[in-house]
C-alpha cells in the first residue's frame, strides 16, 4: 500500500501548482500593466481564485 504521507505531499504540490497557474498567467499578460495588475492577482490570492476568469473576460477593456 503507497505511503499516505507521500500521497500528501504529492497532493499539496499539485494542489499548490494548480492555484498558482491563474497568477503567473495575470502576471506574464500583456493586457494589463502596474497598479492594475497588482489589483489583479490580489483579487485572486484574497477574494477569490476563480477572480482570474473574470481577469480574463474584462481586462482587456481598454485596448492600448
Amino acid at each position: 500500500m503507497a505511503d499516505t504521507s507521500s500521497n500528501f505531499i504529492i497532493g499539496g504540490i499539485f494542489f499548490f501548482i494548480v492555484w498558482l497557474i491563474p497568477i503567473i498567467i495575470i502576471i506574464r499578460s500583456n493586457k494589463t500593466t502596474g497598479t492594475e495588475k497588482l489589483a489583479w492577482v490580489l483579487a485572486v490570492i484574497f477574494i477569490s481564485w476563480f477572480a482570474w476568469i473574470f481577469y480574463a473576460l474584462l481586462a482587456p477593456l481598454k485596448k492600448s
